[in-house]
């Protein structure tokens, strides 16, 4: 009996070795392989540099669709037992932009597009249709002449408005010349002092074009399997800050497969002519007429969250 005890000791302390033994081999193994793919990678990673140095055209787009629906039918818990709601959501950012050596060419748009449906189907008096909630449209064009690797000479376009409900009422074209700055790789900062706000819309008494300064900061990158863009648009009026605006986006995607990913988007607005047009269109005549000197002016945002689809 204790010979054989001691025979299988022997057998199973064999086998732990053994296994022991494999395991560090192909640890070993997997390490080397492991040192060959990152050097290969490095390689790759500065092959792609040289790449994107190169002059000519980049264009790329990402974005992000959210949903939801859902049908209710004999759920008395809640107000309405019999009822179909449904979120829908699309965001969508591109770019064309064209690097050469003596000059630039950086073409943007940005567009934040999302429907919201109620269906209470226990009355006819409702909506039933999926309404516009988030509206937003930006389309941008900045054109510069390098006068270092740094600064540049430009001239930029960007129009502002919605497309789902209320085109060009308000829209915004800003247009102006002055100074474009590239502190880092796909970062612009655009300071414009000789800028004109052309803003178009059916209330002339509310809304007002004026000449002013125009501030942008754009921040495009994509690493690896993550894609964000950051956009600040600013305009400071010279003839009063009642006709100031500005507008702060930000698109973040992570893609889980293949083309397939998450996203977020974010976005924070400030504009006392939107925010005194909203108010004139809702006074019911009760208390002082909305002016610019009265209304709260809150801060407009909006988000969208879902999944992303790289293009």
């Amino acid at each position: 009996m204790t010979k054989r005890l001691l025979l299988m000791a022997i057998m199973m302390l064999s086998m732990t070795l053994g296994f022991a033994q494999t395991k560090e081999e192909l640890e070993a193994q997997k390490a080397e392989k492991q040192a060959v793919a990152d050097a290969a990678q490095k390689e790759a990673d500065a092959i792609q540099a040289q790449i994107d140095a190169l002059p000519g055209w980049r264009v790329g787009a990402f974005g992000v669709i959210g949903g939801s629906l859902s049908n209710f039918n004999n759920w008395y818990a809640q107000g309405a037992p019999n009822n179909s709601s449904g979120n829908i959501g699309v965001t969508v950012n591109g770019y064309a932009n064209l690097i050469e050596e003596k000059f630039f060419w950086r073409n943007a748009l940005t567009a934040n597009l999302n429907w919201v449906k109620l269906d209470n189907k226990d009355t006819d008096l409702d909506d039933d249709d999926f309404n516009p909630t988030t509206d937003v449209f930006n389309l941008s064009s900045l054109y510069g002449r390098n006068l270092s690797e740094k600064l540049a000479v430009s001239g930029l376009m960007e129009y502002r408005t919605t497309l789902l409900d209320n085109f060009n009422d308000p829209g915004y074209l800003d247009v102006g010349v002055g100074i474009t700055w590239l502190p880092i790789k796909d970062m612009i900062v655009v300071i414009h002092p000789l800028n004109y706000n052309f803003v178009f819309a059916d209330n002339d008494a509310v809304f007002e074009s004026s000449l002013g300064a125009k501030i942008m900061a754009d921040y495009t990158r994509k690493i690896g399997a993550i894609n964000f863009k950051t956009n600040l648009s600013a305009f400071q009026s010279y003839e009063s800050g009642d006709l100031s605006n500005w507008t702060w986006t930000n698109s973040f995607s992570y893609t889980l497969w293949k083309m397939i990913g998450v996203g977020f988007d974010f976005g924070l607005r400030n504009n006392k002519q939107e925010a005194l047009n909203y108010a004139l269109a809702t006074f019911d005549g009760n208390g002082d007429t909305p002016t610019f000197g009265n209304i709260d002016n809150d801060l407009q945002s909006y988000w969208t969250i879902g999944l992303s689809y790289k293009f």
